[in-house]
């Protein structure tokens, strides 16, 4: 079936046209011609990531009366993030269509005044976060008494959120003669009680649960020990410098530090959790959009609001607590028929629960290796390699230029220069992690991590991703030119290597640490960055102790009594239109 043939508007069809949409997802194909030809509450059960919102926002505006200022339709989401989603799928669907006015309002720290001004322009859909929406419905800013369409989308995580009473509250706002459209990816006992209660002989249509999963993933899992986590992931990361994914975690505080850690190693990552203000994930997720973040690393709940396409992998730093979050977070990946990634990085305990995902979500685990050092720098280079063959050569290549080249090289065979680039290129990468072998063999539930960890996915590492090591000369080549080969590499160092010759910390019993995502790439060094603390907090230069300053970040020692007006000073700054974030360091920096 193609999407000309389910009876929708010529506006819609051609705006689906224009996005090159042929052939609807399942739960579009059986969700939109029932919703357009028959006015009955409805259900529809699938799992993240299969066209949901198009299966309801297409009929909606197909239904919508464009022409009648009142408010006719009103979708309620569980996370700002995802309403944001969804205002912006439907204003690209609605494009042809004149006079349509939408409104979304969450809150978060959002003015409510200017969602109050939104609201005045008397727009025929709402979509809204449950909290907000009481709120502005206590100000009567807000009549949903002429709502003909109720949408829930991911209603069992607006319950898994607590949302439960503020839904209940809600729906005895609207008219008895509302249609209902319930979407979830499960379907507990309490969202059962909602349609018991407010439903009316509802249709159900059933692509996929939360107990199934995207045949297009693969699901790998590595066994490392807990202290080893951090140095994993930074192996896969660095394996596959392509990958654009998501890493999640189990707490808000372990997400911050397992950011903050990969950040200070110079990896484009941001953390998204529920304790960043609604500018800040806005910002976040705008950056992430535009590629200039690799990864995200994101709680199960933050990462409700991430609808992002063509992301290769899914990293699970800690298992979640169900089988239903594993379906959800894996289901980021493999969008639109697209083939993805779930790897999980387990302890010896955490591998055998793994077990159970195998029998109830009816899916394979594969076991893989954690590169060695050996595999990364290899494959690194290999790219490098490739990238240098696909060069075309510069129409700014001067005579002068190659000259100079020409004049530096005279006397190097062609042996000996390529293995000098070679080098240079392999000192960049300069990686610092400790070369032992990662894998961890031991016995699922048996092991070190048994005590340690108990499967909780704490982040326990003892420091070894965080410590700047030199390679092992045992890994260089020893071809009788190891004293050349050394020369060479200690003669060219960049700017990440430069954290390796960083003065030692130096601190008293009175100071404590801050991280600021301020580096040498903002163009700052140590006196512009104590320059710039002192102006935006009033605090005196020389009470800011030691700096060290790193490419993308720094961190740097303060008085613990200026710690409060240090973190008060920075909510909602920004620096060149980027977000700043400053805040306390526990990693020991």
């Amino acid at each position: 079936m193609t999407f000309a043939e389910l009876g929708l508007s010529p506006e819609l069809n051609k705006v689906i046209a224009e996005l090159g949409y042929e052939n609807p997802t399942p739960i579009q194909e059986q969700s939109i011609p029932k919703l357009l030809t028959e006015s009955t509450d409805f259900i529809g059960l699938a799992q993240t990531g299969t066209g949901k919102t198009a299966a309801f926002g297409l009929p909606l505006l197909h239904l919508i009366d464009a022409t009648n200022a009142n408010t006719q339709a009103l979708i309620v989401a569980p996370t700002r993030e995802l309403a944001n989603q969804i205002a912006e799928q439907i204003a690209i669907f609605a494009k042809y269509i004149d006079g349509l006015r939408t409104a979304v309002v969450y809150g978060g720290g959002a003015n409510i005044s200017g969602q109050i001004r939104e609201l005045k322009r008397k727009p025929q859909i709402i979509i809204a976060t449950p909290g907000r929406l009481l709120d502005l419905i206590g100000r009567k800013a807000i009549n949903l008494s002429t709502v003909d369409y109720v949408v829930l989308d991911e209603a069992d995580e607006m319950l898994n959120m607590g949302f439960k009473e503020d839904i209940d509250k809600i729906l005895e706002f609207t008219p008895d003669t509302k249609l209902t459209w319930l979407f979830s990816a499960t379907m507990p006992k309490d969202i059962r009680r909602i349609v018991k209660e407010y439903m009316t002989d509802p249709f159900e249509v059933q692509v996929s649960t939360g107990t199934e999963v995207n045949k297009n993933i693969e699901h790998l899992y590595a066994q490392v020990k807990s202290s080893d986590k951090m140095d994993a992931l930074k192996r896969f990361l660095d394996q596959d410098p392509d990958m654009r994914g998501v890493i999640f975690c189990r707490t808000k505080i372990d997400t911050q530090k397992v950011a903050e850690k990969l950040a200070k190693d110079d990896y484009r990552v941001e953390p998204m959790h529920g304790d960043m203000t609604q500018t800040m994930r806005e910002r976040v997720m705008r950056r992430f959009k535009d590629h200039e973040l690799q990864v995200l690393v994101a709680t199960d709940v933050a990462a409700r609001g991430i609808d992002v396409d063509n992301l290769t992998h899914v990293i699970h730093y800690s298992l979640p607590d169900s089988r239903e979050y594993y379906t959800h977070r894996s289901g980021r990946t493999a969008r639109a028929g697209k083939k993805g990634i779930s790897l999980a990085l387990v302890n010896s305990r955490e591998a055998g629960t793994l077990k159970q995902y195998t029998d109830r979500l009816k899916i394979t685990f594969e076991k893989i290796a954690v590169p060695s050092v050996k595999d990364v720098q290899m494959n690194r280079m290999r790219g490098w390699f490739q990238s240098i063959a696909d060069t075309e050569p510069s129409t700014h290549l001067s005579e002068e230029m190659l000259d100079a080249a020409y004049e530096v090289w005279e006397g190097l065979d062609i042996d000996m220069l390529i293995e000098k680039l070679v080098s240079h290129e392999l000192n960049k990468l300069n990686y610092s992690q400790d070369h032992a072998d990662l894998n961890d063999t031991s016995r699922p539930g048996r092991g070190n991590d048994r005590d340690r960890d108990r499967g909780r996915g704490r982040d326990r590492d003892r420091g070894r991703g965080d410590r700047d090591r030199a390679p092992r000369s045992s890994d260089r080549r020893d071809s009788g030119r190891g004293d050349r080969d050394r020369r060479d590499r200690r003669g060219d160092r960049s700017d990440r290597g430069a954290r390796e010759s960083r003065k030692p910390k130096t601190t008293s019993g009175d100071d404590v640490t801050f991280f600021i995502n301020l580096g040498r790439k903002d163009g700052m060094n140590e006196s512009e960055l104590r320059t710039y603390l002192s102006e935006k907090t009033g605090i005196k230069g020389e009470e800011v102790g030691d700096i060290r300053l790193r490419n993308l970040n720094a961190y740097f020692d303060i008085n613990k009594k200026h710690s409060g007006k240090m973190s008060s000073s920075f909510t909602d700054q920004e620096y060149n239109g980027r977000e700043l974030r400053v805040n306390r360091d526990s990693s020991g920096n």
